[in-house]
């Protein structure tokens, strides 16, 4: 089943717990965590978090665009995130990382830069619950979609099946409703989504219909008789 995750980084952050229900139907609230050093932008830390954990009932699925992610992602677990995603570009050692963040009880997930190949780290899937293949440079929402990223994203799903994991593949950059079903076709299960979303009149009916369009491309993709 498709999972759909809006991003508050599009959401009006004056407003957080208002906007966190206002996409209750989605499986995941996705919190953009930036540095201004491992990006070129600064948005939110620890505190943000636990004030969204406490507002919603909706997990938090938080994405740590920052530098040293060895030593403040576990922070983030504490602070009531579901899932922590680190990039592998940032982590001095994924696998001790990943290992720690999943004793800690959430889910470990890693995150890679569009320029970033899958397949050196092959070996480190089987530590992981999720992969994220950044569909467009991160740092910044509204950016689009890189096209060029689909074959990593249907590459990324190979590797997956050919060692049996139950790992999800997540998707994150321009995903809309004119881009969700080729991701979706390609191997993705976990979207993304921003201003796609909260740029919408409905930000629930959006989550809705990305939801159906993703599940839709997906029934007959390639790789669902594996998955």
């Amino acid at each position: 089943m498709a999972q759909i995750n809006p991003s508050i980084l599009s959401a009006d952050f004056a407003r957080l717990a208002q906007e966190a229900e206002a996409v209750r139907g989605s499986d995941w609230l996705h919190v953009d965590v930036m540095d201004n050093h491992f990006v070129p932008n600064l948005t939110l830390g620890v505190p943000i978090v636990e004030s969204l954990a406490r507002a919603t009932d909706t997990p938090l699925d938080c994405h740590l665009m920052i530098e040293d992610p060895d030593r403040w992602a576990p922070q983030y677990v504490e602070a009531g995130a579901g899932s922590v995603t680190f990039h592998v570009e940032a982590a001095a050692a994924p696998v001790r990382l990943a290992r720690e963040i999943r004793a800690m009880g959430a889910r470990a997930s890693m995150a890679l830069k569009p320029a970033t190949p899958i397949e050196p780290y092959e070996d480190l899937l089987p530590e992981l619950d999720m992969l994220l293949i950044m569909t467009v440079e991160p740092g910044f929402g509204g950016q689009a979609f890189l096209d060029i990223m689909l074959p990593k994203i249907r590459r990324a799903r190979q590797l997956i099946a050919k060692h049996g994991l139950e790992l999800w593949l997540q998707v994150d950059g321009g995903v809309s409703a004119s881009t969700i079903e080729r991701c979706a076709e390609a191997g993705a299960d976990v979207f993304v989504a921003g201003s796609a979303v909260y740029g919408a009149e409905d930000p629930a009916e959006a989550v809705a219909k990305l939801r159906t369009l993703a599940e839709g491309a997906s029934a007959d993709a390639w790789w669902a008789c594996r998955h």
